[in-house]
């Protein structure tokens, strides 16, 4: 038994370094995909906005919008590193090409196969919510106030947020066709953006409480609050339990989705 463990390690541990060589190959296109979103949405509304008058507010008076927004852009980043490092590769790979057949042929598991894309895109999406900081650090015009609050509640929130974002990779790349992925980002990846309360804390919310409570069904909303607890601790959020809950709540139940769904496209 000890011997077939450290097999099946060997075997997880060489598909991440697999991937991890795939990724040199193509670090260009890795920072591209990773920065882009971040840089565009910190220039203009933090940078561009300031400079020519326009003010957005959206959170207690005398914060800055870019201190509002930190958190919520380290969650979307993560959220769309999952989503483009697992869900659209193994959507084409489970699609015509057939590709994935060379990994379920490696001595593991089926189901281990799914769960390597899910920390794999874990990892990616760590580094992607990190790059944010050095952009909001040094592109706005106004003051940033963020501070680590709680080093404990960053790391368990990142880590959860993280493995959420693999989990709803795994989850879409297994159930969406290739030829239906224009129809993902705009079914799936836009709402889920503009009501993560990325761009606002989930509390200025009240005004609508019907939609102060739909947008609980959205996992980004949970990452945003947790970031925002651990990073702007004096803007609203959710209490610890709440969105600790949720995110563990959410790695299971999309990972579980994603792998029986995995299993399904594999082995049928």
């Amino acid at each position: 038994m000890i011997e077939l463990r450290a097999a099946y390690f060997r075997s997880f541990w060489g598909m991440i370094l697999r991937d991890l060589a795939v990724l040199r190959r193509s670090l260009p296109y890795f920072i591209v995909r990773t920065v882009m979103n971040p840089l565009l949405f910190v220039f203009i509304f933090t940078y561009v906005f300031p400079h020519i008058g326009q003010q957005v507010q959206a959170g207690p008076a005398g914060v800055s919008y870019a201190t509002v927004v930190v958190p919520g852009l380290v969650a979307v980043g993560m959220v769309f590193q999952g989503i483009s490092a697992v869900a659209l590769p193994l959507s084409m790979e489970l699609g015509a090409t057939r590709e994935i057949e060379d990994r379920v042929l490696s001595p593991l598991p089926v189901a281990l196969v799914a769960v390597e894309k899910l920390v794999f895109g874990a990892v990616q999406g760590v580094v992607a919510g990190a790059v944010v900081f050095p952009l909001v650090m040094f592109i706005p015009a106004v003051p940033v106030a963020v501070h680590v609050a709680s080093w404990p509640l960053l790391v368990s929130v990142v880590l959860l947020a993280s493995l959420t974002s693999g989990a709803l990779g795994l989850a879409l790349g297994t159930i969406v066709r290739p030829q239906q992925i224009g129809l993902m980002f705009a079914v799936v990846v836009v709402p889920i953006t503009f009501l993560g309360c990325v761009y606002y804390p989930w509390a200025l919310l009240h005004p609508l409480p019907w939609l102060q409570g739909l947008v609980l069904l959205n996992p980004l909303v949970y990452m945003s609050e947790g970031l925002r607890a651990a990073l702007t601790p004096d803007l609203p959020h959710m209490p610890a339990w709440a969105f600790l809950s949720a995110l563990s709540i959410a790695t299971v139940g999309l990972g579980a989705i994603g792998i029986r769904m995995f299993l399904r496209r594999t082995i049928a």
